[in-house]
């Protein structure tokens, strides 16, 4: 028992809990009435094919959409009632990767891993603010690109970089929209391993949206497959690959073997 008197949160409990999630975009329902647990301290992949509502349900999860029905529970607050300030305040748990690292244009590597740490922790003078990011370029191994502008970078680079400004703050939560798409299959393997070390070194949680089944049965703790607007499938990466769920191996190649590291 806490001082308080309330019952400590165990670590088997769920970081997230998500249910009866629907959202309607016009007359297209994308989210039917999700379902889902998001483990503490483990890799969670949401896979499906393109347009099955993984982006909107990722959005959900960082409450940047509001759900027509259903609760998203982080740590038993319902982010879907929250105000505004609130909300401000849970999204700091989070940090995220965009499909294409969204980086901005107009500002080099070291703006644009700053850009968070200005906005929410603005009291970190300018030389604790260059160690910082000195710090996280090397930890996803790119040293020394403070200076370079995104169009002077790769594509794996780019991604690299989105994810130093991920993990500039230590987030909690870490999430990742498509990470690999775009990336030629040498450079998926890099970014997933950096996932993996990333995931180990912050100790934190890591939800990742993804399509690329292969990648995902490398890393993942936990799948949960979306399909139709409701999770029709989860379990452990082999449970998943060895499914016989229909809808399940029509997405995995029948002959795909478990190959986690």
């Amino acid at each position: 028992m806490s001082i308080e008197g309330k019952p400590l949160r165990e670590e088997k409990d769920p970081i997230l809990r998500i249910r009866g999630l629907q959202k309607t975009f016009g007359t297209q329902k994308v989210l039917k009435g999700v379902n889902l647990d998001i483990p503490r301290g483990q890799i969670t992949v949401i896979i499906g094919g393109s347009g099955c509502g993984k982006s909107v349900m990722l959005k959900h999860i960082v409450g940047l959409v509001r759900p027509d029905h259903g609760s998203i529970a982080l740590d038993g607050a319902d982010l879907a009632v929250m105000g505004s300030d609130e909300l401000k305040q849970a999204r700091m748990r989070y940090g995220m990767l965009f499909q294409d690292a969204a980086l901005f244009d107009s500002m080099n590597v070291y703006e644009n891993i700053a850009f968070p740490v200005r906005e929410h922790r603005p009291e970190i003078n300018e030389s604790d603010l260059a160690a910082l990011i000195a710090e996280k370029l090397k930890q996803v191994g790119l040293p020394g690109v403070e200076k370079k502008l995104p169009s002077e970078l790769s594509g794996g680079m780019r991604k690299r970089v989105g994810l130093a400004r991920a993990i500039v703050l230590n987030p909690e939560i870490i999430l990742y929209d498509e990470p690999t798409t775009g990336l030629d299959p040498l450079m998926s393997r890099a970014i997933d391993n950096l996932i993996v070390d990333t995931q180990r070194h912050l100790n934190g949680t890591t939800i990742i949206i993804s399509h690329d089944i292969r990648a995902t049965l490398r890393i993942a703790n936990k799948i949960a497959m979306l399909h139709d607007g409701r999770i029709v499938a989860e379990g452990s990466n082999d449970e998943i690959a060895h499914s016989k769920d229909p809808i399940v191996r029509a997405f995995i190649d029948p002959g795909l073997e478990v190959v986690k590291e």
